[in-house]
């Protein structure tokens, strides 16, 4: 069995470094209770630029422009390093992390940012990043598009695991890209959240006959620091749930086993069996004995898409 627990903390909204010392502080409460598996929401570091939801496109985009500006600056480059912090909390506590962060590609732009999900395994190292292949209504005035390079379900200290982000749930392709890897844990770290969601998650524990972890930031006004700018104009009720959470845990086949935890802080556990997950497709392997090669197939293109190549 591999106890997991589900992050339904805020981040220090928009504080790249403080948000990471919390974190590894997650991380250590996880691994205290013993867990092995420790799931973040979408782009947990720095927090989820939900300004864009608020503000009218073109009439405040001054005030976006300056919202982005210091999102982008606390955004997490990897070519630096950007999440060393959490993969020695990760080595140091033999924890498996999943984090959803906001990505600004130092090597190649400086300056677009993408809406990622790193898998590090209890070693420290990140064994795959993902970036949100299409980012959804507003959030495109913030985020590019990703590639096919990350859609991989990479080998972990707690079995198979991969992740799609949000709305790429949606994305009957997307999916089958990673049911066809023989997948254990589906992380799906999302701003969603409600009825809608909730069902979404439990038809993917079916579909894909694996373990669904959902999870968003649950978020009050109350946590938006005071200093932000535009913030009364923003979140003028200080008693909103910006995001309720609903951290949740499917098992294979699609019944609730955790959750979901609504409008409530902390971490959800779970303890979860892994290989119950490839005994489930018995009944309905949607990319094995349930496929029909001769009438569907899928290509998928993993190579990184290159804006500039040097010979």
């Amino acid at each position: 069995m591999t106890k997991i627990a589900v992050v339904q903390q805020p981040p220090v909204y928009l504080d790249l470094e403080k948000s990471l010392e919390r974190a590894a502080e997650l991380v250590a409460e996880a691994a205290a209770q013993g867990a092995q598996l420790l799931v973040f929401p979408e782009v947990w570091l720095p927090g989820y630029p939900t300004f864009v939801w608020r503000f009218a496109p073109g009439k405040d985009m001054g005030k976006t422009d300056e919202l982005f500006a210091i999102s982008q600056a606390n955004s997490v480059d990897l070519s630096r390093d950007g999440l060393a912090p959490l993969r020695a909390a990760a080595r140091d506590h033999g924890m498996v992390v999943v984090i959803g962060h906001q990505e600004i590609d130092g090597a190649v732009s400086g300056s677009t940012l993408f809406n990622s999900c790193a898998i590090i395994d209890a070693d420290g190292r990140i064994v795959n990043n993902h970036r949100k292949l299409m980012p959804t209504n507003p959030e495109r005035m913030v985020w590019g598009f990703g590639d096919g390079a990350g859609l991989n379900v990479v080998d972990t200290a707690v079995g198979r695991i991969g992740s799609l982000i949000c709305w790429e749930n949606y994305m009957p392709l997307a999916r089958a890209a990673l049911y066809a890897q023989n997948i254990d844990i589906y992380v799906a770290p999302t701003w969603d959240s409600g009825d809608t969601w909730l069902a979404t998650m439990q038809h993917i524990a079916r579909e894909g006959g694996c373990w669904v972890i959902g999870c968003a930031t649950a978020l009050e006004a109350s946590d938006i620091p005071e200093n932000l700018p535009h913030r009364d104009t923003l979140f003028p009720d200080p008693e909103e749930w910006i995001n309720p959470g609903d951290a949740v845990v499917y098992k294979p086949f699609g019944s609730t086993f955790a959750g979901p935890m609504h409008r409530e802080k902390g971490l959800l556990y779970a303890e979860i069996d892994p290989a119950a997950a490839r005994a489930s497709r018995r009944k309905f392997d949607a990319t094995g004995h349930y496929a029909r090669p001769d009438v569907f197939t899928l290509e998928v293109n993993r190579a990184p898409q290159r804006p500039v190549t040097y010979r």
